[in-house]
């Protein structure tokens, strides 16, 4: 793999600690800011409505931009929000925080999708995807457990300092490593920008855009309220938190690694065997979370499935979306995001039901039962190369 796409993933690290760190955050911002923990959990749902709305409308703003330029942009966007996020007492301040982010974010991975597809051959870019992706997957197997450790000592504030520093250092990455100008030549072979939303009347870009919706839905509806589960369900204190998430990050790097091998040619066989797997998963911790070590086991489980299933289906969603190549990185942004936005909404509204803080996981469990409801009949279609 190429060098620059590592210096992509190094961003994507940075933005990953972000979107995820509030699983581990969530009780003391509610506390702080004298909210809800259910209210603390819609800063996931904005964050994700602004990368839903942002990522087709930034991608197609900076779809003539130079890439380093608009990369390098979106980073220090990113960190400025992360500032102001860092020093207000008002909740609707850091919710504004948040969309902006959210959509500096969003401009930043449709760019990186579409600039990794394109640094790859055409028949890997699942490998590519991967890489990306396992920013991510390191965000939550070290950022995420580290901003909740810095979380529970110095408070929720400092972790926000900490992603904006992190911003640093990924900029100069994006400084270093990515060319500057354009791209002449791939922009004089580069379809209108009204051809490429026309492959969004495309059924089968739709079909795999709502799979992978519904299961990012799973994992972000149990991964946003995991805290209270820890500490309440399982009855441990705040650190374990940390350890929870770190398995989960450590299942999803799991999870993406092993799925970027295959997702490219045996997307069948991921979705059959993982799907199941994961359905029967998020029941079994329903039912289990008092016992910590079947907790944490399946918690690691778990985040290998969702990723594995839900890197697999973003995938098609690029190989869907080859006619669309500067929009193709949006669409499998905001199918991503529909997901991690509808997630924790559907899952704060278990809370108060006789599932408390156990109702995620059902939520889950559910969300997935629905696309493989979906998937498996139409199965071919779905992967179809």
């Amino acid at each position: 793999m190429p060098l620059p796409l590592y210096l992509l993933a190094m961003a994507v690290f940075a933005m990953g600690t972000s979107e995820f760190m509030l699983a581990g955050l969530l009780p003391d911002i509610a506390s702080d800011l004298d909210v809800t923990v259910g209210t603390a959990g819609t800063l996931t749902s904005a964050f994700a409505v602004g990368m839903i709305v942002g990522a087709p409308l930034v991608a197609a703003l900076a779809r003539n931009w130079p890439r380093r330029s608009g990369l390098l942009g979106f980073v220090l966007a990113f960190a400025a929000a992360h500032v102001v996020g860092a020093v207000t007492t008002s909740f609707p301040v850091l919710f504004t925080t948040r969309i902006v982010a959210a959509l500096a974010n969003a401009g930043f991975l449709a760019v990186a999708l579409t600039a990794a597809a394109t640094l790859v051959p055409p028949d890997r870019k699942g490998r590519a995807l991967a890489v990306l992706l396992s920013g991510t997957t390191v965000a939550t197997i070290a950022g995420v457990p580290g901003g909740s450790v810095l979380g529970t000592l110095p408070g929720w504030r400092a972790t926000f300092w900490a992603v904006a520093a992190l911003c640093l250092p990924a900029a100069l990455g994006i400084l270093k490593g990515i060319p500057a100008g354009r791209n002449d030549d791939e922009a004089a072979g580069r379809p209108a920008l009204r051809a490429e939303l026309a492959q969004l009347t495309r059924m089968r870009l739709i079909l795999v855009m709502l799979l992978g919706a519904l299961v990012n839905a799973a994992t972000f509806a149990s991964l946003t309220f995991l805290a209270p589960v820890v500490t309440d369900s399982a009855g441990l204190g705040e650190l374990w938190i940390s350890v929870a998430l770190v398995l989960f990050g450590a299942g999803s790097f799991v999870g993406v690694t092993v799925a970027g091998r295959l997702s490219d040619r045996h997307t069948g066989p991921v979705i059959v065997v993982g799907g199941p797997l994961l359905l029967v998963g998020w029941p079994a911790l329903a039912v289990l979370a008092h016992e910590p070590v079947a907790l944490f086991i399946l918690v690691f489980v778990q985040g290998a499935l969702s990723f594995a299933l839900g890197s697999t289906l973003i995938t098609r969603v690029l190989y869907e979306a080859a006619g669309a190549p500067t929009m193709a990185g949006s669409y499998a942004t905001a199918a991503l995001n529909v997901g991690a936005a509808l997630g924790p909404v559907i899952a704060a509204s278990t809370l108060s039901t006789e599932a408390g803080d156990l109702g995620p996981f059902w939520a889950s469990g559910l969300l997935v039962a629905v696309a493989l409801l979906i998937a498996l009949p139409l199965l071919a279609a779905v992967t179809r190369r």
